[in-house]
């Protein structure tokens, strides 16, 4: 007699509220990867028009010292897994800003974010944030109580452009699971749904519509770069792609730049290189004299789009409403401080086959001897 083999049964739904959400980067991501976040959370009011504009999650204005438990279990469903995600602003632990780690209030937003995991016991439980992160007590904090509380941890820092994000740009990502033990899926591992194909700038924004510093393109208003001063126009004009302001004559060099102290400096006014990741996309890329954030190819600094896609958005996120003016600040820090989406779709993918992963197990283990 043949016996019939049982379908292989898919793991549990995981249900997710997104903690610091900004305007959805991860939360978009997450949904990539089949995560059903059902609440973003964040105290900036900026944020809302992205986030709910383009995820169907619902939005909570709020500070996370603020939130209750009760905030968020609601928002689960009954038999799925419980994921509870997010990114604490990261500029307390930046490199960039070492002299506010001590005195800033963000420091501890990390210890709400694990007293509401401590409140909820979520079976899972994800963060990324920058690598500067780790060498802080706070970090360790963190680590030390999801232990005690059952929690099999990992984390790694991520170059994200071996996750098809086309830029350089290292994250701390860890994941956290009360079912067993959970890694990271390596790169050549992840799935191929977001359409940057590939790692370099060309792939990126390469046919792009052309456009002039301080232009609007009309079909697109995010599409828009900043306007240069005449000497920024013949610093730009003077730069070569992936080459530093040392490559200009003389009479172009910023005075900043010819003191010792300016000289560790070099990438600032640059271009970046067609046919590698872009640098790291800050909350300023949209200026020229910020950092290697001059187009390749064009004399201008990347635009607003440019830098969303960069950061891994789909060309057509929207990040303010038909009819208001673009606010570039506000929007370049939304789309800076952006988990990039292909990091939240490899976090979801990860999640996703751990689940796969500790059902197997657990199959194996409730089978009888023999069989």
């Amino acid at each position: 007699m043949r016996v019939q083999k049982k379908s292989k049964k898919p793991p549990r739904k995981i249900y997710a509220v997104d903690l610091f959400c900004g305007a959805g980067g991860l939360t978009y991501g997450l949904s990539k990867s089949g995560v059903d976040v059902r609440l973003g959370v964040d105290i900036d009011p900026f944020c809302e028009y992205p986030y709910t504009a383009n995820n169907t999650s619902k939005f909570l204005l709020k500070s996370v010292n603020e939130v209750t438990a009760d905030d968020i279990s609601k928002h689960y469903r009954k038999n799925g897994i419980k994921l509870l995600a997010g990114c604490a602003p990261c500029q307390t632990f930046s490199k960039y800003n070492q002299k506010a780690a001590g005195s800033d209030a963000r420091w501890w937003l990390l210890l709400e974010f694990s007293r509401l995991v401590k409140e909820i016991q979520p079976e899972l439980v994800t963060m990324e944030n920058v690598p500067g992160l780790k060498d802080y007590n706070v970090f360790e904090k963190f680590l030390k109580e999801l232990k005690e509380n059952g929690y099999s941890v990992t984390h790694s820092v991520v170059n994200c452009a071996d996750y098809k994000v086309p830029q350089h740009r290292n994250r701390l990502v860890l994941l956290a699971s009360r079912l067993g033990e959970i890694s990271l899926l390596p790169p050549k591992k992840t799935k191929k749904k977001n359409k940057v194909s590939s790692n370099t700038v060309r792939k990126a924004i390469g046919d792009l519509p052309v456009i002039l510093d301080g232009s609007i393109y009309k079909r697109d208003p995010l599409h828009q770069s900043a306007s240069l001063s005449k000497t920024n126009k013949k610093r730009i004009k003077a730069s070569k792609p992936g080459g530093t302001w040392r490559d200009w004559s003389k009479n172009l060099v910023a005075k900043c730049h010819k003191k010792a102290s300016g000289k560790s400096y070099p990438s600032v006014y640059g271009r970046m290189s067609w046919d590698s990741p872009s640098p790291t996309i800050t909350t300023q890329f949209y200026g020229f004299g910020n950092g290697r954030f001059g187009h390749p190819e064009q004399d201008r600094a990347i635009s607003l789009r440019e830098g969303a896609i960069l950061q891994s958005f789909p060309r057509r996120y929207k990040f303010f409403k038909k009819g208001t003016p673009v606010c570039k600040r506000q929007i370049g820090v939304l789309i800076g401080n952006a988990v990039p989406v292909n990091i939240g779709m490899l976090i979801g993918d990860s999640l996703y086959h751990h689940l796969e992963t500790v059902g197997k197990k657990k199959l194996k283990k409730d089978q009888p001897h023999g069989k």
